[in-house]
Formats: structure tokens, sequence, C-alpha cells
């Protein structure tokens, strides 16, 4: 089927048409007194006005820290007498104490750097013993394989792979001697004598 120089010309003007109509208010002169580009002006004005929010985030949580006026409330320490002492060795030699009661286990004291708090238990999904003090915000997880010291408020870790000395020590499996089988010997019937020919 051939095409007729009429109908190629017909559909070059309908593509030129179709360029001219998408491309006319690209190339239209912006109106001087229109709303909108006042708007964006000002807000563009705004912006070089503002401090650049291309801050770093670690920038800004230092920022964030060192505007950080908190402060722990007064508390006073908790009673350890008649109670179970726990001592747990950390990572870079970082030393902890948990004092337990026998009667109450929705409550440890923890000392920390030559402080002694109280924490209250939280409950977990997972089978973890949590606990935590919300004025100092500190939270102890600890589970069978070690326990872990946080600070709620900056984020961070005070103390990891604490291990009391029930903990530390190496697991010994003991060793179980092979199971013996016995060995039978081949019964023969009786009458089942081999045959020679």
């Amino acid at each position: 089927m051939a095409t007729s120089p009429k109908h190629l010309l017909a559909a070059g003007t309908f593509v030129l048409a179709a360029l001219g109509l998408c491309n006319a208010p690209a190339f239209a002169a912006p109106e001087k007194n229109h709303p909108k580009a006042a708007d964006v002006l000002k807000a563009q004005k705004a912006k070089k006005a503002a401090p650049s929010k291309s801050k770093s985030k670690k920038a800004a949580a230092a920022a964030a820290a060192a505007e950080d006026t908190w402060a722990p409330a007064e508390e006073a320490e908790p009673d350890i007498t008649d109670t179970k002492v726990t001592e747990y060795a950390c990572e870079l030699n970082n030393k902890l104490t948990i004092y337990t009661n026998e009667g109450d286990d929705s409550h440890i004291a923890l000392r920390w750097k030559k402080r002694l708090h109280r924490l209250d238990r939280v409950g977990t999904t997972t089978g973890a013993m949590r606990f935590e003090n919300t004025n100092f915000r500190l939270i102890w997880i600890g589970i069978p394989s070690k326990g872990i010291l946080l600070d709620s408020r900056l984020n961070r870790q005070l103390a990891n792979e604490c291990k009391s000395a029930e903990q530390a020590a190496p697991v010994v499996t003991p060793v179980v001697a092979p199971a013996v089988v016995p060995v039978v010997a081949p019964v023969v019937a009786a009458g089942a004598e081999e045959k020679k020919i």
C-alpha cells in the first residue's frame, strides 16, 4: 500500500500543530503580576534568609545535645541490705553490680559509675529481663548469655557484653560414652546343615 503525498502532507501538518500546542506554554512570556509567581519569589527570599537545613544528621544531633538542659531529679539511693549481689564485667573494662531481692523480682538496684540506681521491671514479649529507671533514663536488658546497659536519653550503649562470673564460665557438656551394641552371632537352625554333593 502506497502512501499518497496528500496523506503525508496531512500527517506532517497534524504533527506540527500538535508540537506547537504542546510547547506553547513553555515558550510563553510569564505574566508580571501573576499571584503565584509573587508567592514563589517570597518563598525563595525567605528560604535564603533562613539558615540552611543542609546540616548533617550528626551535626544536628550534636547541636541538640549541646542545647539539652535535662538534669535528673534527685532520688534517694535504694536500700541494698539483705540482697543478692551479682557483679558484672563488661567490655572496655566497665564494671557494674546488680543487687536483687529474692522476695521482689519487679525491682533491682544497679551500681554504675559510683552511683546506685533503682530500676523497675518492664514486661517484654521476648522473655528478656528489662529494667528501667525513667529518671536517669537507664535501661538494663538481661538475657541468659549477657547483659547490656543503655542510656535512652542519648540513645547509646553504656556497657555491653556484661557477664557475671556464672555467665563467663565456659559451658562444659558432659562426655557421653558411645553406646555399645552387642554383636550377635548368626544362629543356624537345627537341621539346616549344608548338603554336600
